[in-house]
């Protein structure tokens, strides 16, 4: 028998021989030991830890589980086992902290978890910082109007064609919903027309007040009539292949640059400009056309920032990225404050974040 085996054994006679108040007495102490040097422990030792653990938790009261959970859910190197026990818990006081937090919990595990529990499970998951489309597929389908509503509001989500669809047409009778959605920077262009276009009066003021002066304008191009020429390109999708084309040739003769960028955007080139910044980002075209069409200047800005390109460079192309929308005084004020307090190493790493989380996906 090995060492950790005989552990197990030992203590699975002294639980059995132990009172509630010992066992509880012994859970903490264990918890307090692995805590104590929690990041230092090998894959083995976390192993065995999770293993004692494990027999300690069992039949012990909710309210010492939801302790535990509370402070093993922020450990980054917390057992799996035991955080999958938690997580899949009954009790939302003792599933919460981890459906929340726990990084040690995989995909699969949320996708289980929100396709088999309550509201309240649920609405734990949707607050992580992170959620892969794949879990927020799940609760978009289960979801109630707190837990969509929640989700909506994460930037650290991701949604799949199919979830953003759904949200989308979730939206038409929920007007928080509707609000949270259309100032997403990763909403379809396709879809934040749907959205505005079904969207009540009230929702569309409440709109205005919490868009940027940029977004406010494009706002009201979006809610004229369906023959304008900006709500046509926000629905029609683009051919980049010439412009493909284009930088290919600029790039096999190094001469993509900044200059060359300005140089589209002052030209009214908007697909030699999108895939311009694309190369210069290595990001795909698809994302940064998102960006360009959504109705806040931040995600664009970031991309322009991240590529090196200066202040003349991204003001062209914020008056060439809406045919016939003229950039008034106050949004260029807004857009050169806010393009000159963000660092490129900052935007870069922002960059590298979202290309991580797949927002072109």
């Amino acid at each position: 028998m090995s060492t950790s085996q005989s552990i197990i054994a030992d203590l699975e006679k002294a639980i059995q021989g132990g009172s509630q108040g010992r066992r509880t007495e012994m859970l903490r102490s264990v918890t307090e030991l692995f805590l104590g040097n929690a990041e230092g422990y090998d894959q083995e030792q976390i192993a065995l830890f999770g293993d004692v653990l494990g027999l300690l938790t069992k039949q012990v009261e909710s309210h010492i589980l939801s302790e535990l959970s509370t402070k093993l859910a922020p450990v980054s190197k917390a057992p799996h086992s035991v955080a999958l026990n938690l997580a899949r818990h009954n009790e939302i006081s003792v599933a919460g902290p981890m459906l929340a937090q726990s990084q040690v919990l995989s995909d699969r595990d949320l996708v289980e978890i929100a396709g088999t529990k309550g509201q309240e499970h649920l609405g734990a998951i949707s607050e992580r910082k992170r959620i892969a489309a794949a879990v927020t597929d799940i609760l978009v389908e289960r979801g109630d109007s707190v837990v969509v509503r929640r989700l909506s509001q994460n930037e650290g989500a991701s949604f799949s064609n199919g979830g953003f669809v759904t949200l989308t047409k979730r939206a038409e009778t929920d007007e928080s919903l509707a609000e949270n959605l259309a100032i997403r920077m990763d909403l379809p262009p396709q879809l934040l027309e749907r959205l505005v276009s079904k969207a009540t009066e009230t929702v569309r003021a409440r709109l205005a007040t919490r868009l940027a002066p940029e977004g406010q304008h494009v706002l009201k191009d979006l809610l004229s009539s369906a023959s304008d020429k900006t709500l046509r390109e926000a629905a029609v999708p683009r051919d980049f292949k010439r412009a493909e084309t284009v930088i290919d040739g600029l790039e096999k003769n190094e001469q993509l640059n900044e200059m060359a960028i300005g140089a589209f955007a002052a030209a009214g080139k908007y697909e030699e400009m999108i895939v311009g910044v694309a190369r210069l980002c290595s990001a795909p075209v698809e994302l940064i056309e998102r960006l360009m069409k959504n109705l806040r200047h931040d995600g664009v800005l970031v991309a322009c920032k991240a590529s090196g390109l200066h202040w003349p460079t991204f003001k062209a192309i914020l008056a060439n990225r809406f045919s016939g929308h003229e950039v008034t005084q106050a949004e260029l004020e807004r857009a050169r404050s806010d393009f000159l307090k963000l660092t490129t190493a900052t935007a870069q790493r922002m960059f590298r974040f979202w290309l991580i989380r797949g927002v072109a996906k």
